[in-house]
């Protein structure tokens, strides 16, 4: 880690990038200033979580006035890194895949495609965001040559290990998955693991436990399809 930059907890990182989002929100809305209760809202925390994760970046805000919009945020970016561009490579360029490259969203927070790739020869050439779509076979050449420090992989479980360590090879530290398989990487690279399937999964159990008696006695009576005439 970065010794000119202070030691965050990994949960408060995530929730600094929520803040982050919300701030820029209200710098592009012309806010000057907001407060505790409603940045916190906004973030779906509560004030004093939200209190609690900005202690981390010093003292910040003023008592009866709330926070400014602008210093806040540019706080935020410089202690997540990204007040300047992260060049990032993508690897297949599925459905998945080319809706993230489509993604206009990265660009506006720092970071920057600077490749696209994929195997399937259909898809090379194709452009993707504004860029066209090269055969994995340039993917070292790439990463090397611009530097890129993130690599993005959205392809298929069974090469994704393969594409993974191509990436740590050229020099990516740090790996966004959303293959649906659990990636082996060497020491001092990092790996966040987005499944899809395990959100929804998630999503499902959180609204079974809301189901009241009432909802579940109403069930009951709800005939299955398979005994309907």
């Amino acid at each position: 880690m970065n010794p000119s930059r202070p030691r965050i907890p990994e949960a408060t990182v995530a929730r600094l990038a929520v803040y982050l989002r919300v701030l820029t929100g209200l710098a592009d809305g012309g806010r000057a200033s907001v407060s505790s209760g409603e940045l916190a809202g906004a973030a779906g925390v509560n004030p004093a979580g939200l209190r609690k994760d900005l202690s981390h970046l010093g003292p910040c805000g003023v008592r009866g006035v709330g926070y400014d919009v602008l210093g806040l945020r540019d706080r935020i970016a410089r202690v997540l890194g990204v007040e300047r561009s992260r060049a990032c490579v993508l690897v297949g360029l599925g459905n998945l895949g080319s809706a993230l490259a489509d993604y206009a969203g990265f660009g506006s927070r720092g970071f920057e495609f600077v490749g696209l790739f994929d195997s399937a020869p259909e898809r090379i050439g194709q452009v993707i965001g504004g860029h066209a779509v090269q055969p994995v076979t340039e993917l070292d050449q790439v990463v090397v040559g611009t530097r890129a420090t993130i690599g993005v992989i959205a392809t298929p479980a069974e090469v994704a290990q393969a594409v993974c360590d191509r990436l740590t090879a050229a020099g990516v530290r740090s790996i966004l998955n959303f293959a649906p398989v659990a990636l082996v990487a060497p020491a001092g690279v990092d790996v966040r693991q987005v499944d899809l399937s395990v959100e929804l999964q998630v999503l499902a159990f959180l609204d079974t436990q809301r189901d009241t008696p009432d909802d579940a006695r109403r069930d009951a009576r709800v005939p299955a399809l398979g005994g309907m005439s």
